[in-house]
C-alpha cells in the first residue's frame, strides 16, 4: 500500500496518530507515508536495489546516517536510481510505545529521510567535481519513510516483495519485485541466524527464499561483547564452510552477506540509549554529536526522552 503524506503533515503530530490508527485498523501490512524527493516522472523508473534500515528509529542516529550513506554512496554505484527505505514496524501499536510514541519517531524519519538526501547529493556532486566519482542527482536517490505490522524480518521482505513501487516487468511483462539490501548490525545478523526465532521446527530454513533473491550489508560492531573484526569474519566463514547446514543454513548464504566496516576511530560511538541521555540532560551541543542537527533539533524543541528512566 502507497499513501503518502504531505510533508508538512509528517510533522504533524495529530495527523500522524490519525495515520497511525487508520493503518492499524486497515488489513494492510505496510504502507509507505512519504517519498522523497515529491515524486516526479522519474519516480516511475523502478529502482535497482532498495535499501531497507529497519529500526526502531527511537531517535534516528548518525549511527543510522552512516549505514544509509554508506550504502547508497559505496554499494553498486552506477545502479540508478536509487531507493531506501526506513521502515517502522508498529506490530505493537495496541500498546503505548516508549520512551518516544510512534508518531514522533515518524516525524523525526522525515526530518532525517530530509537531511539524508541532502547529504548524499551534496557528498557525490563534491566527488563529482573532483573527477573521483560519478554524481548522484536528488532524482537518483529516493528515500521513503514507511510503516510495517509485521515483526519478523522474513516476512517483511516478503511483504516488500508484493509492494508495487518496488517492483518491475521483465521482458516477458512478467512483475518481478527488485533486490532487497537490508541494512543491519552485526548483532542483528547474529538473531538473523539464529534458530529460537523460527518455531516450530527451529530451524534456517524460512530464510531461504531471503537469501535466494536477495541481500544482507551487515556493519561491524566490535562493542558491547560482539567481539572484533576476526570473529566477526569467522562467524560467516563458518556459514561458508557449511558448519550450519545441520539446521538448514546454506553455504551459498554467505556470499549474500556482505561485512562492511562501522564507525572509524575518530567517531564518537553512538547508542539510542547515549542520545536518549544527552537529550535528557538538554546538552545540544553534545547532541549535534550523536543525531542529525534536524533531529537534535525536534528532540529537543519537542522535550523528548525527559522521562525516559
Amino acid at each position: 500500500m502507497s499513501s503518502a503524506l504531505p510533508s508538512d503533515d509528517m510533522k504533524d503530530l495529530s495527523s500522524l496518530r490519525l495515520t497511525l490508527r487508520t493503518f492499524a485498523s486497515s488489513l494492510h501490512t505496510f504502507q509507505i507515508l512519504r517519498t522523497l524527493p515529491v515524486p516526479t516522472p522519474n519516480l516511475s523508473k523502478p529502482p535497482k536495489t532498495l535499501y531497507i534500515l529497519d529500526s526502531s528509529f527511537n531517535p534516528p542516529t548518525l549511527a543510522h546516517l552512516r549505514i544509509c550513506t554508506s550504502a547508497l554512496l559505496q554499494d553498486r554505484p552506477e545502479a540508478v536510481p536509487k531507493r531506501l527505505l526506513l521502515l517502522l514496524a508498529t506490530q505493537n501499536a495496541d500498546k503505548a510505545p516508549q520512551p518516544a510514541p510512534f508518531e514522533q519517531r515518524l516525524a523525526m524519519m522525515s526530518v532525517f529521510a530530509e537531511e539524508l538526501v541532502r547529504g548524499v547529493t551534496a557528498t557525490t556532486k563534491g566527488e563529482a567535481k573532483d573527477g573521483s566519482a560519478k554524481g548522484l542527482g536528488e532524482e537518483d536517490v529516493i528515500v521513503d519513510v514507511g510503516v510495517t505490522k509485521e515483526a519478523r524480518f522474513v516476512n517483511k521482505a516478503r511483504v516488500l516483495e508484493n509492494c508495487d513501487a518496488y517492483s518491475y516487468s521483465d521482458d516477458e511483462r512478467q512483475r518481478k519485485p527488485v533486490e532487497q539490501v537490508h541494512l543491519i548490525g552485526y548483532d542483528t545478523l547474529i538473531r538473523l541466524l539464529d534458530t529460537k526465532y523460527y518455531p516450530p521446527t527451529h530451524t534456517l530454513a524460512p530464510l531461504e527464499g531471503l537469501f535466494e533473491k536477495h541481500r544482507v550489508r551487515v556493519t561491524r560492531r566490535e562493542d558491547d561483547g560482539w567481539g572484533g573484526g576476526e570473529e566477526q569474519d569467522e562467524y560467516l566463514r563458518a556459514l561458508e564452510r557449511g558448519d550450519r547446514e545441520v539446521e538448514r543454513g546454506k553455504k551459498a548464504w554467505a556470499k549474500r552477506i556482505e561485512l562492511v566496516e562501522g564507525r572509524k576511530e575518530e567517531e564518537e560511538a553512538v547508542s539510542s540509549t547515549k542520545v536518549r541521555n544527552t537529550a535528557k540532560e538538554g546538552d545540544g551541543e553534545a547532541l549535534e554529536k550523536l543525531v542529525p542537527l534536524g533531529v537534535g533539533r525536534w528532540t529537543l524543541d519537542e522535550k523528548l526522552y525527559l522521562d525516559d528512566g
